[in-house]
């Protein structure tokens, strides 16, 4: 990739979160945060971009990532959330969930909030027996945390205890958690399912089932489009991109064929969510773009070392929403671009902010791109 500047942290890079922008900001971020995984000392690190003032002769960006502030962390980082633009909530191996704080005026880090047993096997009070947070998310002040023991948390910023907890949501592991609207949350596990949550309710019943019929694949990942909450993508062990819509059915609306090993991650762009992402354990990143009239490109094109596969289609202004929800998208438009054309260890994670791409590997580095979508 032309732009893009890595840099090596002698860490496994479990997540990497862009920090969000402050409303009405034109400027693109400038700041994420990046946890480790399988490491003997696991770490939340804070990032700024590197020097945005130097440009070289053609334009691009020079500077690699800068290293702000990094604290310890227990246990392996299995997902991370920026509450807000000081707050990150991050889900441990250990079963923890743990808000830290990152100070700008200083640059530190430092644990603001901790539910030490958020998640657990046996029962909250013996000193073994944590299960894994496996997924967290976000809508300030509210976190939701789901783990391997099939519970569900909601939780509050700045209060002790759970707001709510269903204790037996499920029972397989959840593997992760997105919210559909501000009352309504949507988890996948490790059998194929998504459930839909409406935390309204008392009852602690799923009001809607949705599986990948025949084999019951494990669901790593989820994404709801920010624009249409009814159109949701998955991925889990098989690579596979799921596209479904929860407004009818109960199977996806489209299957795709992806990556040749787990998908790890997938993330609609939240402003241009005509582009999707996705990354993997077979050292890959795809870039889905439903955005253009393709009609008119030959089939296959090698440009710049990348390897960019066309769908071609027959219909000319049909909508975005199509796109995703067509039952058959080779005869719709997208278009798919490995951003890592030389593939190595697997790609644990990435985010999407403005025209910015950070993501992170096994390989110890973390790469940021900040012309994707320029």
């Amino acid at each position: 990739m032309e732009d893009v500047c890595a840099k090596f942290v002698s860490q496994k890079i479990s997540k990497a979160r862009w920090r969000p922008l402050p409303v009405a900001a034109l400027q693109p971020p400038d700041v994420f945060a990046t946890g480790s995984w399988d490491n003997e000392d696991n770490r939340i690190s804070i990032w700024s971009v590197g020097d945005l003032g130097s440009v070289g002769l053609n334009g691009e960006y020079q500077g690699e990532p800068q290293l702000l502030c990094d604290i310890r962390h227990n246990g392996d980082v299995m997902d991370m959330q920026f509450l807000d633009q000081e707050r990150i909530v991050v889900a441990s191996s250990t079963g923890a969930v743990t808000v830290f704080r990152h100070h700008q005026n200083n640059q530190t880090l430092s644990a603001n909030q901790r539910w030490e047993k958020a998640h657990y096997h046996v029962d909250q009070d013996t000193s073994c027996g944590g299960a894994a947070c496996t997924g967290v998310i976000c809508n300030n002040p509210e976190i939701v945390t789901v783990g391997e023991d099939g519970r569900i948390n909601l939780f509050r910023a700045d209060q002790k205890d759970a707001v709510r907890t269903i204790d037996n949501a499920d029972s397989s592991t959840l593997h992760a958690v997105t919210f559909l609207r501000t009352t309504e949350i949507l988890t996948v596990n490790s059998i194929g399912q998504l459930k839909i949550w409406d935390l309204r309710q008392q009852r602690n019943e799923p009001s809607q089932i949705f599986s990948l019929t025949g084999d019951r694949v494990p669901l790593h990942c989820v994404d709801r489009h920010p624009n249409q909450q009814h159109i949701v993508a998955t991925g889990g062990q098989d690579g596979m991109l799921s596209i479904w819509d929860i407004r009818q059915g109960t199977m996806p609306v489209s299957l795709l064929n992806a990556h040749e090993a787990e998908m790890w991650e997938v993330h609609f762009h939240p402003s241009s969510p005509d582009h999707l992402f996705t990354c993997s354990e077979d050292g890959s990143l795809w870039h889905w773009d439903t955005s253009t009239d393709i009609s008119e490109k030959p089939s296959f094109l090698h440009q710049g070392g990348r390897s960019t596969t066309y769908l071609s289609h027959n219909t000319i202004n049909q909508s975005v929403v199509s796109a995703w929800l067509s039952n058959d998208p080779t005869k719709d438009r997208m278009e798919i671009t490995n951003l890592i054309p030389n593939q190595t260890l697997s790609v644990n994670t990435l985010d999407i902010l403005g025209p910015c791409l950070v993501y992170g590997t096994d390989a110890e580095a973390i790469y940021v791109n900040r012309q994707l979508l320029a």
